[in-house]
């Protein structure tokens, strides 16, 4: 979904994402284009294997590069949270350390009202393969996990960052159903346009033979005007509709338009229905 509108100011700030030796260039990259995404700007890296700067991350961030421009590295860990107020860790498996475990949901909330009261956050993650060891999770205030499949607990770095980016950014909106944009707003067909369409379709469905047996006839036009009326047509909608039942009523296979006169019944506008398509 490539969509980057620079004309908009960029999100920043939020809790501090902090990677412990993470091993590939193209993992950071995609960690800072999942910050980019949800408002965070803050990258810190502890002891990168390839080193730092890296190519491979910069290319991967895509349009993140405000992100990329202002990573920093640490030697160790206790150096990168050394100004951090509040830290969680994050792990896909239990442990044994005597600390509150949150969930993705939670652990957003906590993290936006820590930042609110002015304190400073972060969210650590661990290396690509095994994660964070117990003594990193030890400097850690709390734990954050995820409610994943059992079976298959293991996340992607970047997955793992862009779930509490996410849930992040929500906190931050007036309600979490807000989005950046909306469909527009559908406005059912007053009742007049509607019955239009009843009569149009039912005229051309009994024209057909379609109503049998007979005795049937009035359960199954109930039917019909049930699955209509479910849909809310617009107007437009109702008229494209009618249009297509026009389009079948007078036209065959054989005899399309443009290829002569139509074989079908001459469509006899019924009195008051001013709403048919001509």
């Amino acid at each position: 979904m490539p969509r980057t509108n620079a004309s908009q100011n960029k999100m920043t700030g939020g809790p501090a994402i902090i990677l412990v030796e993470p091993q590939l260039g193209e993992n950071i990259g995609m960690v800072a284009r999942a910050m980019a995404n949800f408002g965070l700007s803050e990258l810190r890296i502890v002891n990168p294997r390839d080193g730092w700067p890296n190519e491979k991350a910069r290319s991967a961030a895509a349009n993140a590069q405000h992100v990329i421009e202002g990573v920093k590295v640490f030697e160790d860990l206790k150096s990168a949270i050394a100004d951090l107020n509040f830290i969680f860790a994050t792990t896909a498996r239990q442990r044994e350390a005597l600390k509150p475990v949150r969930g993705p949901v939670e652990a957003a909330q906590t993290l936006r009202a820590k930042e609110t009261a002015g304190l400073r956050t972060g969210i650590l993650f661990g290396r690509e393969r095994w994660g964070l060891n117990n003594d990193e999770i030890s400097l850690s205030d709390e734990i954050v996990t995820f409610p994943v499949n059992p079976a298959f607990a293991s996340l992607n770095i970047a997955q793992a960052v862009l779930l509490m980016s996410y849930e992040w950014m929500k906190t931050g909106l007036e309600s979490e159903l807000d989005l950046t944009f909306k469909g527009p707003d559908m406005v059912p067909a007053p009742k007049e346009h509607t019955i239009g369409l009843f009569g149009q379709l039912e005229e051309a469905l009994a024209a057909r033979g379609y109503f049998r047996p007979k005795e049937k006839t009035e359960v199954m036009t109930h039917n019909l005007r049930a699955i209509l009326t479910r849909a809310a047509f617009t107007i437009t909608e109702i008229r494209l509709l009618r249009g297509v039942v026009n389009s079948l009523d007078n036209f065959s296979r054989q005899k399309p338009k443009g290829a002569g006169a139509p074989e079908g019944r001459a469509r006899v506008k019924r009195q008051g229905d001013e709403n048919a398509p001509e």
